[in-house]
């Protein structure tokens, strides 16, 4: 029986041959087959879909990290969004891959306020071990944040601002509070080590998803 990545495989070849631009199946299907957000559970006669958990999140993000050290994938994200949407248009920078899905000028507002919301979790932790960690509603902020309205150059230079500032703190942490941790309500505890590691995993998730972002919307300039 053929499993869905292999079904997504095969209608991408049959829509790109007949339209080499069809951007949104494209980015769809690759994110689908890269990031595995949904799972199949049979339940009450039927089928219901399952999101990614919070286990199978992070050990994604970690994936992503492997052996690299995760400051110098931090220190390189910046330059490497730069880098990205280098002379893309407007138009390029804000069109989304498909209903629902998220725009490159979007992922960037994103990105910015992520490292707003690690700036303050971690800075909470060693000020104060233990402390809880209260859930990022991402989808409310997008919404809340009117992420569709932000200048995406202007997000990537608070992002820039923003983590050249933890990278400075990270250089001058002790050995003891790297093992600082602090409660996330749904995650448990993680320490700032932890958090260092799960956020270059996150930068490189989303570098990814800009990269095919910008690649599928050449047409658009």
């Amino acid at each position: 029986m053929l499993r869905v990545p292999q079904i997504l495989k095969a209608l991408r070849r049959i829509v790109t041959t007949v339209r080499p631009d069809a951007c949104a199946f494209d980015v769809a299907s690759a994110a689908w087959g890269a990031r595995h957000l949904e799972n199949r559970a049979y339940a009450e006669g039927g089928y219901r879909l399952m999101k990614e958990t919070s286990q199978e999140y992070i050990q994604r993000m970690l994936s992503y990290v492997g052996e690299q050290d995760p400051l110098d994938i931090q220190a390189r994200t910046p330059k490497e969004l730069d880098r990205l949407i280098e002379g893309a248009s407007e138009s390029r920078l804000r069109q989304r891959p498909a209903p629902g899905k998220w725009s490159i000028a979007e992922i960037l507002a994103h990105l910015a306020d992520v490292e707003i919301v690690i700036s303050w979790r971690i800075r909470a932790i060693l000020g104060a071990p233990g402390t809880p960690i209260q859930v990022m509603n991402q989808d409310a902020w997008v919404t809340a944040g009117h992420y569709d309205k932000r200048d995406p150059r202007k997000s990537v230079e608070v992002f820039r601002v923003l983590r050249e500032m933890n990278l400075a703190l990270f250089k001058t942490l002790t050995p003891e509070q790297w093992k600082h941790q602090g409660i996330h309500a749904e995650r448990g505890a993680e320490t700032v080590e932890h958090l260092v590691r799960l956020y270059a995993g996150h930068d490189v998730n989303h570098t990814r998803q800009i990269e095919r972002c910008v690649s599928a919307f050449s047409h658009l300039g």
